[in-house]
């Protein structure tokens, strides 16, 4: 249905292209390395992780402490027997977008060229009937039009000057272009109202790539704005055609709770739509694809030689500080300073509901909930004590202290659940949990206000990361399990709740 997302979690900004039966999909990273995931699907509503496509130094390396930085709004496309991928580095706007391509999706990617000259955001890569290939992008300025140039892109090199294409409707921030041809008609699609509860979708066409392009008289073709629908800030959408020759498009949405304004913690999602042509316009039609619950959960004893794709980590590569041992377990090494998240190994939270747990050895560890490094809550193994602390802005607070039990092996354990009603927490999203695993039972050292890591309340492109960091030396975790589920979520401290 409508309100479940095929890619939840923060997997803002969807592009998605099809070769054969095979579909491929890639969404935005942000300050998060590898940078760039990349899935496939041969039915749109199950997706596996294969790789990342910027999973190299020499294809990103990104400053620390850029929350909401890095990387915006990747391009997906199959053209000439290759993979080509375009995306913008936030840290690194001057020098132009940057393309890689591939022969393989799973990688390796190529290393990137720069388009100097294009300065902007949300590029995207087209290709005319004679072969020749356009670059069309947003300036990133509000009111600007959306702008397009002609490239090599292998080269990046710019092969003319740049033309206005469209402003749109003359709503907010006209970005996210993609260009698709369509029988005699080319499609300009684009996002505007911004990315927050004005988020809709509009289309304009034209005879030729290069415009003029005409609005839809029914523009926008797809927005929650101003509704009470559960999936709010839609947008930023992406076109496909199907083997059949139907259409379907995948765009972002947020799934807000609480009361007034909302609050969404998990970022930005990636949902389906199918696309009906309607007197040569796309008609979004949300309820045609009944999309599966998909399973979220996951135990990893990093067995395995290398790390699943899923790991990432704030400004630098995990595989930088994180090496998975012999036998099992990873071995993590601290940064040289504490100070935010440095070697933070964590996945994406993607569910309204969930727990998260880590088996830690010896030494002193922390199991972290991050929205950013000024907004973040963590149980710390602390020499022969278990801490529960939260940071929100310029609060750094120690909210739990206790003894740890004796044996050598803790699982520390993170949770968010429903909040009772009329509880202080109630008018939040949910409550975060903060203790242990013992005995196979969760005992509580704290709870927090989910409020506090949330989009609205600590701003930002991102949603929440679940990680594991360690705060001296070289430290081992054993394993780490995500698993999604409901409880009550307000039993007594240091009470055993189902795991």
């Amino acid at each position: 249905m409508s309100h479940t997302p095929i890619l939840s979690g923060f997997h803002p900004d969807p592009s998605i292209c099809r070769v054969g039966e095979d579909f491929y999909l890639v969404t935005s990273s942000f300050e998060y390395l590898p940078g760039v995931p990349v899935f496939h699907s041969r039915d749109l509503l199950r997706w596996e992780q294969i790789g990342n496509v910027l999973d190299r130094e020499d294809q990103l390396v990104l400053p620390s402490g850029q929350g909401s930085g890095g990387i915006f709004a990747p391009t997906l496309r199959h053209h000439g027997g290759r993979f080509w991928m375009i995306t913008t580095n936030m840290a690194d706007v001057r020098g132009g977008h940057l393309i890689v391509s591939a022969e393989d999706p799973a990688g390796p990617w190529s290393t990137p060229v720069r388009t100097t000259g294009a300065v902007g955001i949300d590029p995207d890569l087209a290709w005319d009937l004679d072969g020749t290939c356009h670059l069309t992008w947003a300036s990133g300025r509000p009111g600007s039009p959306i702008r397009q140039v002609t490239i090599d892109p292998s080269t990046g090199v710019l092969l003319s000057e740049p033309r206005a294409l469209w402003s749109g409707t003359g709503m907010a921030h006209p970005e996210a272009p993609h260009l698709y041809r369509r029988g005699s008609w080319w499609y300009l699609l684009i996002a505007e109202g911004g990315t927050e509860r004005g988020h809709s979708v509009s289309v304009a066409r034209s005879r030729s790539i290069a415009g003029p392009f005409e609005g839809d008289p029914a523009n926008p073709v797809l927005t929650h704005r101003s509704s009470g629908h559960p999936v709010q800030n839609t947008g930023h959408a992406d076109l496909v055609e199907l083997p059949s020759g139907e259409w379907a498009a995948v765009h972002l949405g947020v799934r807000p709770r609480g009361t007034s304004p909302g609050f969404h913690v998990n970022g930005r999602e990636t949902f389906l739509a199918a696309v009906r042509w309607e007197d040569g316009w796309p008609v979004f039609d949300e309820e045609h694809h009944k999309v599966p619950e998909s399973g979220s959960g996951f135990l990893d004893d990093f067995t395995a030689p290398a790390l699943h794709p899923r790991w990432i980590s704030p400004g630098i590569h995990p595989r930088r500080f994180a090496t998975p041992s012999q036998g099992g377990g990873v071995a993590l090494t601290a940064a040289p300073r504490e100070t935010g998240a440095r070697h933070l190994l964590g996945v994406r939270a993607k569910d309204a509901e969930w727990e998260a747990s880590a088996v830690v050895g010896g030494g002193d560890v922390r199991l972290v909930l991050r929205l950013d490094d000024t907004h973040w809550a963590a149980v710390e193994k602390r020499g022969a004590s278990l801490v529960a602390r939260v940071v929100i802005g310029g609060l750094d607070h120690v909210l739990a202290d206790v003894p740890r039990p004796g044996h050598s092996a803790v699982t520390l354990c993170v949770r968010a659940v429903e909040p009772k009603p009329g509880s202080p927490y109630a008018a939040g999203p949910d409550l975060i949990e903060l203790g242990h695993l013992d005995g196979g039972g969760f005992r509580r050292l704290a709870q927090v206000d989910g409020r506090y890591f949330s989009t609205e309340v600590a701003g930002g492109f991102t949603g929440r990361v679940i990680g594991i960091e360690p705060l001296a030396g070289t430290r081992v975790v054993r394993s780490f399990r995500y698993r999604p589920g409901r409880d009550s979520g307000e039993g007594a401290p240091g009470g055993n709740g189902p795991t």
